[in-house]
């Protein structure tokens, strides 16, 4: 049966490298003859460096990564059934933009791994709230299950310490599988916040439940023409590759049955020795640069990587609208050009006027063959009116926990920055520090005895900030706060609460144990029935500012 598994592995392999006709040659030429720790070294070193979106652009990439191979307008969503179309580059309603390794494991912050397509896409709202941050696994007893999504109790052996795992539907499992072997290898070199699945003290990264877990579900699960497609679309707007796709035997190599032994580059990846060749930007490149608000500049790096040159090589941009783009440097020396890394190009976009724009990359000289030119696009529009946002009383002060609270801003944002400002016990300042996120809350764990902590908040949207807030103080021993003015009580229910109060709760926020925000409800009335996932929340309205506890069996 071993023997007949790996004849599979190795045919799903090479129907893979010959569907996916974009694979540049040479891409894969340093990872060649390599094994073990060096070869996991040597994949992360031709992953690390590619081009970083920015996040606010995501619905226009997602255009071309995430839709359906028969309907370019219809989202290809792995988290539901429900058929959604892309109009235009605006979010589609009802849909999240989905960290599938979620973010939280490296404590959210906007590194290189934050806007990464090849673990970035869109999800049907509701199956994104019920995964939360929770594991891969296979669920013994479901709390949520769509038809496509499934959350609950994991089978024994897997979970990783959590009670609670996200097992995505079959057709999808070893999509999955290899998104993770991808962000396991690429940021290998981060320290993880959570590690259910992962390990901070292995070059393995995975820990072993999670590996035995992944290897089944890429066994199970072959590459689909799917995520070939997505993978070439991918690497024209990031110019890097998941090379788990383009070569399903590797993680065998790294993790599997294979470790230890040396990996050879199969056919798809063989070059011509001795010749000049440039393996990223290729003639397929587009470089999508997206918004930027006028008034504003938009940098993006593009790693120029090649093979053989033999002298420096020329860029310029020319065509269209060049004059609103710029390159730092007009050559690009050999050597940095030929290195592992590659050269990493930065492009600055700076308008001039509202609307679409576009120039060219050209790329020549160093012994080539001609010349290499990419397509650059970029959207400029008007600068966005943000409104001052009203910072509300932090709750669950118990500690040296708290979480800050805001009202949601009216108009569309990126995202929310929460100015925060430590002082000690002589009212001297300890430390300033800058924290974003997504949500109308942030947890925080470090309030210390003697010290008190202010926190102000601020919207962010395409290079600008609104005013800041009104200032909220936090004290170690207390905070104070409005206690409720109207009881309500919750009666928990197979699938959520029934709600039980003498009067309308308006302005109604939901939040999981560990602050983060689920739900919003204009009002609530005397009997309504909440649908929320198993788990503990803390609600709060405007008329009932305490906390109020709820448990979801």
């Amino acid at each position: 049966m071993k023997d007949l598994r790996h004849f599979a592995l190795l045919l799903a392999t090479l129907v893979a490298l010959g569907t996916s006709a974009n694979v540049p040659t040479g891409y894969y030429t340093s990872i060649d003859g390599k094994r073990g720790q060096d070869l996991k070294n040597a994949v992360h070193q031709l992953l690390k460096n590619h081009t970083v979106v920015p996040y606010s652009s995501l619905w226009y990439y997602f255009q071309s990564t995430d839709c359906h191979l028969n309907n370019h307008n219809q989202v290809w969503d792995m988290y539901s059934n429900i058929t959604r179309y892309f109009r235009g580059s605006s979010a589609v309603s009802g849909m999240n933009r989905e960290h599938s390794f979620p973010k939280s494991w490296w404590g959210g912050t906007q590194v290189d791994a934050y806007t990464d397509l090849n673990h970035l896409y869109p999800s049907d709202g509701d199956a994104n709230l019920a995964k939360n941050n929770y594991p891969l696994g296979e669920v013994s007893t479901a709390s949520f299950n769509n038809g496509c999504t499934k959350v609950g109790t994991p089978v024994a052996g897997q979970g990783g310490g959590c009670a609670t795992v996200f097992e995505p539907d079959d057709e999808y499992k070893g999509d999955f599988a290899r998104t993770y072997f991808y962000m396991a290898t690429c940021y290998q070199d981060y320290t993880w916040k959570y590690t259910y699945m992962v390990s901070n003290t292995s070059w393995l990264t995975l820990n072993q439940w999670s590996i035995n877990l992944l290897l089944k579900w890429s066994r199970e699960d072959p590459v689909s023409d799917k995520e070939v497609a997505r993978n070439d679309a991918v690497y024209k707007i990031q110019n890097n590759r998941n090379p788990f796709i383009d070569n399903p035997l590797l993680a065998e190599y790294i993790w599997g049955d294979r470790q230890g032994e040396a990996f050879i580059v199969g056919e798809g990846g063989e070059e011509p020795q001795g010749d000049p060749m440039l393996i990223t930007p290729n003639l397929e490149t587009a470089i999508a640069m997206g918004e930027v608000a006028l008034g504003k500049s938009l940098t993006l790096t593009v790693f120029v990587k090649g093979k053989n040159l033999r002298e420096n090589l020329s860029v310029l941009l020319f065509r269209d609208d060049y004059k609103m783009f710029s390159l730092p440097v007009t050559t690009i020396p050999r050597n940095a050009a030929n290195s592992e890394d590659g050269y990493p190009l930065q492009v600055t976009y700076t308008p001039t006027a509202i609307g679409s724009h576009k120039c060219r990359l050209l790329i020549y000289d160093g012994g080539l063959t001609g010349s290499y030119g990419a397509d650059i696009t970029a959207e400029c529009v008007a600068a966005p009116t943000l409104s001052t946002l009203t910072a509300m009383p932090a709750t669950d002060v118990d500690g040296q926990n708290y979480v800050a609270h805001w009202d949601a801003a009216p108009e569309t944002v990126d995202y929310y920055i929460v100015n925060r400002i430590v002082y000690d016990d002589h009212n001297s300042i300890v430390e300033s520090e800058q924290f974003s996120t997504e949500d109308t809350s942030y947890p925080f764990d470090d309030l210390l005895p003697g010290q008190t902590h202010t926190y102000t908040v601020q919207s962010y949207r395409l290079g600008y900030t609104s005013a800041p807030s009104n200032v909220i103080t936090v004290a170690y021993s207390a905070i104070a706060g409005v206690e409720a003015d109207k009881p309500i009580a919750f009666i928990p229910t197979q699938g959520g609460v029934l709600v039980k109060c003498s009067e309308p709760h308006h302005g109604v926020d939901i939040y999981t144990a560990s602050g983060q925000h689920v739900k919003h409800l204009d009002v609530v009335s005397n009997d309504d029935f909440i649908y929320l996932p198993q788990g503990i929340y803390l609600m709060r309205s405007t008329t009932c500012r305490k906390p109020q506890k709820m448990v979801i069996r």
